[in-house]
């Protein structure tokens, strides 16, 4: 179970009541008056950590906290005194001064703090090794919330300036949604008393929080399942979006400063590499412990180390706690993870759009009021390998979800709007079985950065028939069988089935009676018309997957065209039942795309972890 209990605590922002609510400041103010000064020249490094499973590595890769004989480092030749980062402001201020030349954050924290530590080129950050992904950061909202779509106007709970920050803001903007749709309500701890959770639990007008997965548990009961008001969870309250579907939202890295990296770019290498290897001794003893449920002394050894180092109020166990914290890191790891993250230009949740959307994030926010940047490494990996002494990969493109398939349950409504996370609609013309860019351009975009944020769930392409013509022939059928009986004006008639009253609204009744049979065997047969319909959707779907793929190939962007799953709605689901005129049925026209949560356990490991 994740804890990042104290991570980022000191990016308090003043306070505006007498409530544990801050304003928004920059980043600038935050810090105040630092001047930039050389790095300190002194016999080892200061290197700071955070809360979090990716820097267990480091841990292990260092001994302890100082270099330990026999430690991954020590070999190296490094001299390492890790220190505590929490405090990211602090951080900063260090780093600024002189007393590190790294930070250690995740991507949008460095982007938050990217026009203090770039407006001197000495300090501008390069960064150097990309540690791990996030699954056990979620979004939390109340009854009647069922997606992304609904926080439009909601009032939103999420700690200032911590790790949340950049999930709060994916997650908008998979909605497409700003900071000005919504109400962010600013609290000062990620959890505990003053965190967002406890604020989402006190204060019934909070619609929605952002947590770790201890919160999660604390509110729902469980991933799957919703808040009953029993052992202090709060009734309704379930999950609408966590880093286990968009696994490609927080990205935990380490940044150094330009003149350091340019002096000492071979101790850095070696710092890397040591991570590294450090990373695949980790992620063997963690799997190790998952297979057998056995802790051997190794592993044991590890998770004390960090239950010791990050206390054992933030790790009371080390089966649960320690070895949980581990299990919500998605390690990158190794060459092929950095290379895809850093080089692959085609990667929309790479280097070059994370940069993009961090500065993005910083303007927009308040946290800057000037974009700078930050630089890339530009290591050669396969020298890299050989420092460590690991096996050098380069990425490999997979089909991550082939073996799923077009599940049918993709049909059912109520399972489909249970898992849907967000979602959006394109239109189109009657009779229309082309979906061109010049048109579509935008929307494809949108799904195809889903598709990389969302990089854990699937994006299911759904086509919708209008039901103007099966509705048609069932009337005329039923009336010429004479079971079905009509009255009143064009705008305002009712239908009676076997004198009892019909209605024509309940589109998914009227299939049920259709599939009964009851009107085969007609010219006008809406068995027919109803197989046909759904035919129909299912090949727009098809098409649209199709123009994605070609699309995505035409920007050179990758695409796993197996998480992609089109599927057939035909008229089981139209937006207006009983459209009157031509315009309302073209509403009915559509493909919508749903990205929807799976069972992380049907998703191939190796295209996430080594």
């Amino acid at each position: 179970m994740l804890r990042r209990s104290t991570l980022f605590a000191a990016l308090m922002l003043a306070v505006v009541s007498a409530t544990s609510l801050f304003a928004q400041q920059s980043f600038k103010e935050l810090v105040g008056n630092v001047s930039v000064q050389p790095v300190i020249e002194q016999d080892f490094v200061n290197v700071p950590f955070i809360t979090w499973g990716g820097d267990v590595a480091t841990f292990h890769a260092n001994g302890n906290l100082s270099t330990q004989a026999g430690s991954i480092f020590k070999q190296s030749q490094l001299d390492v005194k890790l220190t505590p980062g929490d405090d990211f402001v602090g951080q900063v201020k260090k780093y600024l001064s002189g007393k590190s030349p790294f930070l250690r954050g995740t991507f949008r924290m460095i982007g938050q703090a990217s026009e203090v530590v770039g407006a001197d080129p000495k300090t501008k950050p390069v960064i150097v090794l990309q540690l791990s992904w996030s699954s056990g950061d979620h979004i939390i909202a109340r009854e009647g919330i069922k997606s992304l779509n609904d926080l439009k106007g909601k009032k939103i709970a999420c700690q200032q300036g911590g790790p949340h920050v950049g999930l709060l803001y994916d997650s908008m903007a998979a909605a497409q949604l700003t900071n000005k749709d919504v109400e962010i309500v600013w609290t000062k701890d990620l959890t505990g008393p003053d965190g967002a959770a406890e604020l989402f639990r006190k204060d019934q007008s909070v619609d929605a929080c952002c947590v770790i997965t201890p919160d999660l548990l604390g509110l729902t009961g469980g991933f799957d399942t919703v808040g009953s008001g029993a052992e202090g969870t709060v009734e309704g309250a379930h999950v609408i979006n966590s880093t286990q579907s968009m696994s490609r939202s927080i990205a935990d890295v380490y940044a150094v400063r330009k003149d350091w990296y340019d002096a000492n770019k071979d101790w850095v290498k070696k710092f890397v590499a040591g991570y590294m290897k450090a990373t695949e001794q980790v992620v063997k003893m963690r799997n190790s412990f998952e297979d057998s449920q056995r802790l051997n002394n190794d592993y044991r050894q590890l998770l004390t180390k960090a239950q010791t180092i990050f206390g054992k109020e933030v790790l009371p166990t080390l089966e649960i706690d320690a070895h949980g914290l581990l299990l919500d890191c998605t390690f990158t790891g190794n060459t092929a993870g950095q290379i895809a993250f850093f080089n692959d230009k085609g990667d929309l949740s790479g280097f070059e759009s994370k940069l993009k959307e961090s500065l993005d994030l910083a303007t927009q926010w308040g946290y800057a009021s000037s974009r700078r940047g930050f630089d890339p490494n530009d290591f050669d990996y396969r020298k890299i390998a050989d420092i460590a002494g690991i096996e050098y990969k380069e990425p490999v493109k997979t089909k991550r979800f082939e073996n799923q398939g077009e599940s049918a349950d993709l049909f059912l409504n109520d399972e489909l709007d249970n898992d849907t996370i967000v979602s959006f609609t394109i239109s189109f013309e009657p009779n229309q079985n082309e979906f061109l860019a010049d048109r579509y351009g935008a929307e494809f975009e949108r799904a195809l950065k889903g598709a990389s944020t969302f990089g854990n769930a699937r994006i299911v392409v759904r086509g919708h028939s209008d039901p103007t013509l099966t509705l048609r022939h069932l009337v005329q059928t039923g009336e010429a069988k004479g079971v079905i009986r009509k009255t009143g004006t064009k705008e305002n008639r009712k239908y009676f089935y076997n004198g009892r009253p019909m209605n024509v609204n309940d589109i998914p009744a009227l299939i049920k009676l259709i599939e009964t049979g009851a009107f085969s065997g007609a010219d006008k047969d809406p068995m027919i018309t109803l197989q046909a319909a759904k035919n129909l959707s299912k090949q727009r779907a098809d098409r649209v997957r199709d123009a994605l793929a070609t699309f995505a190939k035409s920007k050179g962007v990758n695409f796993d065209i197996s998480q992609i799953a089109p599927v057939g709605a035909g008229i089981a689901d139209p937006v207006i039942p009983k459209p009157t005129t031509l315009a309302e049925a073209k509403e009915n026209m559509r493909v919508e795309f749903r990205i929807v949560r799976v069972d992380a356990e049907t998703v191939a490991p190796e295209a996430f972890d080594f």
